[in-house]
């Protein structure tokens, strides 16, 4: 590609979340809803959700992960596909986007007010998989604390399952689990042999 997919995705997300902040009808449209989703067979939610954001800082936190993270799985992608690993990283983002929303497709279809947006499933799919190939790289925790990828990863799942559980804010803690999950078992699949070096590469801190 003469642009990477990774900048086309962060540069498609920007556009439709800042014309959907001015259009409500747009935003209501495309958010992830899934009685709707279930009842009236409006399934593209699944994948439109991952473009909405709430506002501007919602939209910089996804897109700066996004921006770093998936820029490095593209060339981890490229390096082991050739000029195929960008349409494969493409491909894989979209797909992680709606296995991050199954979970809650299925728990709220009988639920008319539930809605979500954002791209942090698929976010944190890219993540994982990051972590997938780097997991001793440095990660901040809150942003400050340095701590190797693979233990920011379990804090990161740990967190997510706890915080879906006592549900005590808006945010969509089941997509970030479960889009984890999805960018960590694809990525295993589409590159077990990479599995053995994962499993060494974190046994080697301990020898």
């Amino acid at each position: 590609m003469i642009i990477s997919a990774n900048l086309i995705l962060v540069i498609i997300t920007c556009i439709v979340s800042f014309v959907c902040f001015s259009n409500q009808t747009y935003f209501n449209k495309g958010a992830h809803n899934p009685y709707l989703e279930h009842h009236r067979g409006e399934k593209y939610r699944l994948l439109t959700s991952g473009f909405l954001h709430a506002d501007h800082f919602h939209l910089f936190i996804n897109m700066f992960v996004l921006y770093q993270f998936g820029a490095v799985l593209e060339d981890v992608f490229v390096q082991r596909y050739g000029y195929l690993g960008s349409y494969i990283y493409f491909v894989f983002y979209l797909v992680m986007i709606v296995l991050a929303n199954l979970y809650t497709h299925f728990k709220y279809q009988d639920v008319p007010s539930y809605r979500a947006i954002g791209a942090s499933g698929a976010t944190s799919a890219v993540l994982f998989a990051y972590i997938y190939y780097y997991p001793l790289s440095m990660l901040g925790l809150y942003m400050v604390i340095p701590v190797p990828a693979i233990v920011f990863g379990v804090l990161y799942l740990w967190y997510s399952s706890w915080a879906s559980k006592k549900n005590m804010d808006n945010i969509g803690h089941d997509a970030h689990l479960y889009g984890a999950l999805a960018g960590f078992l694809t990525s295993v699949i589409l590159d077990l042999g990479q599995m053995k070096t994962f499993i060494n590469t974190i046994l080697g801190v301990f020898q």
